[in-house]
């Protein structure tokens, strides 16, 4: 993983990642905390949307690509600094155009952070209509994610 998500520090566990299934990894540090001392909710949602969508990643075609439809979290717990997190997502059911996936968000010691459930919209990578404006002109939306080629 690079750019945004090496920002914040998050990995993929390739132990935990199998088709249909993708683990994201990270541990608390002072930049990921709110006003309250805890961990901010966006990073809850970040981890959990970058495990999630890299399950439905795993599920997709050479020739497909996807990205976040929708993203619903119930926040159980908090975190602190030194914790581990650890988002598995798992895809639910995948059809033609939509992935329905569940995540749940956990520390070290298994205890449950969060809860999490969206939608993947998957389409041919060919369709140009995420990476344009109608204009033709870029919209400076980065590209969404897309299997990686062998």
């Amino acid at each position: 993983m690079g750019g945004f998500h090496r920002e914040v520090g998050l990995s993929i566990d390739p132990k935990g990642t199998s088709p249909g299934v993708c683990t994201v990894v990270g541990t608390v540090e002072p930049r990921h905390l709110n006003i309250n001392g805890v961990v901010h909710g966006g990073v809850y949602a970040t981890i959990l949307d970058t495990a999630m969508g890299g399950a439905v990643v795993t599920r997709l075609a050479e020739d497909e690509t996807t990205a976040t439809t929708s993203l619903y979290v119930e926040f159980l717990r908090p975190a602190v600094i030194g914790q581990e997190l650890r988002a598995r997502g798992e895809v639910v059911r995948r059809g033609r155009h939509l992935a329905f996936v569940r995540g749940e968000l956990t520390d070290q010691s298994g205890a449950m952070l969060a809860l999490a459930h969206g939608t993947w919209y998957i389409w041919a990578a060919g369709d140009t209509t995420w990476s344009a404006s109608p204009q033709g002109k870029s919209t400076g939306t980065p590209a969404p994610a897309r299997r990686p080629r062998p």
